[in-house]
């Protein structure tokens, strides 16, 4: 009996009311378990992972998709301390430094996959003003103040809220800095969710709201080789920035306060180039960073999430898009990367193993009067994301 023969057959048994679901043919059906199929298409696993020196019990989250890409999330910093994509031999490899235990995560290192706040990059000798008033941070990058201070929000446990269904997946972490933390005025919160899609993207949104006049900049501090392989630097990889201009530095990579056009200098990445090319140039900029460890002004400001830069690997064929609604974009080479810390596979991560790309204000914005304001006032709401989008070629 052909299926219209089944319908009729069925529609005379029971009635109209059950003619969806008599009919193995029937389209509603069929949208029914497609809609199904969406719900699982990200999923969200969650494991215990240790406890801080503090006491705090810490929780991993594993993000999912269907297309190879799985990122693992603990609550200690918000870091990011596994992100898996596939090569385009459709191996999925892990390409973010990392370590193996928590511990090590607690010990001091280089922000590896961690949440940076309140605020990104460093302010000249610690201090700025609000209001005619001055305050003093931590000095924890001589003689400037760096991510926050040495108790930023890399080291801080944030609590979390799951959320997922159809395409994807996200966690919402959230963490209340209390007024005066690290120098910080204003009782701060702050949320942070991480969205996996299932077409091998990230989304990063930042919020945040303040009770008193306060400075915010926040950003993620990944470090990427997209070679899978960390015993190998990342000199080979391609990357393009969208930018026609540089913040320059001084000797203690505090902004001169101009801004440079990076045209005929080793800071032009507006056309794919190899990080290596020019790292090793005779160049002020780059005696000041070891290489590169500088913020570039992204083009088309104020036009919401647009393209960022990019980089590319040639052997493994990964790509990695970065989008973003900020005005500018930290490119640091992994210069200060010195072989003391563990890989998670046996060996150390050596210099120049992984480079950041890190969406955010100019540094040291609050002293800089010329810069896009960081400053939140009581009443507004911080909001900005950034997107960390993957594929092959």
């Amino acid at each position: 009996m052909n299926v219209l023969k089944k319908c009729i057959y069925g529609l005379s048994i029971v009635g109209l009311a059950s003619l969806n679901f008599q009919c193995k043919g029937n389209k509603t059906e069929e949208k029914e378990s497609i809609s199904s199929q969406k719900t699982d298409q990200v999923t969200i696993a969650k494991s215990a992972y240790g406890t801080s020196p503090k006491g705090d019990k810490i929780d991993s989250y594993k993000l999912s998709n269907q297309k190879g890409m799985e990122v693992d999330i603990i609550t200690y910093g918000g870091i990011i301390r596994s992100l898996k994509v596939p090569n385009k031999a459709g191996k999925s490899e892990d390409v973010v430094i990392g370590f193996n235990n928590l511990e090590q995560y607690t010990k001091a290192n280089p922000y590896f996959g961690a949440l940076i706040g309140r605020y990104g990059n460093r302010i000249s000798k610690g201090k700025f003003s609000l209001d005619g008033k001055e305050y003093s941070l931590a000095i924890n990058n001589t003689p400037n103040a760096l991510h926050g201070g040495p108790e930023g929000f890399h080291r801080v446990v944030w609590t979390t809220e799951e959320a997922k269904g159809g395409e994807s997946a996200s966690l919402k972490l959230k963490y209340v800095s209390k007024d005066m933390e690290e120098g910080y005025p204003g009782n701060l919160t702050v949320y942070v969710t991480y969205t996996l899609n299932n077409d091998n993207s990230l989304d990063v949104l930042y919020e945040a709201t303040t009770d008193k006049k306060t400075v915010v900049n926040l950003t993620q501090h990944s470090y990427f080789n997209l070679s899978a392989d960390f015993t190998k630097p990342i000199l080979d990889h391609e990357i393009t920035i969208d930018a026609d201009q540089l913040v320059p530095v001084a000797a203690t990579l505090i902004p001169t306060g101009k801004l440079t056009d990076v045209t005929n200098t080793p800071f032009d990445f507006r056309k794919p180039k190899m990080i290596g090319a020019d790292i090793e140039a005779k160049d002020e900029q780059l005696k000041n960073g070891l290489g590169y460890d500088h913020c570039w002004v992204l083009n088309n400001q104020g036009k919401g999430d647009r393209f960022a830069a990019s980089a590319y690997d040639p052997t493994s064929g990964r790509v990695l898009e970065v989008y973003t609604d900020q005005p500018g974009i930290q490119f640091y080479s992994g210069n200060f990367l010195d072989g003391t810390l563990p890989m998670r596979n046996g060996g150390t991560y050596a210099r120049r193993t992984g480079f950041c790309l890190e969406t955010q204000h100019y540094p040291d914005s609050p002293n800089q009067k010329d810069f896009p304001s960081t400053v939140l006032n009581p009443g507004e709401h911080y909001k900005t994301k950034t997107s960390f989008k993957f594929s092959v070629k």
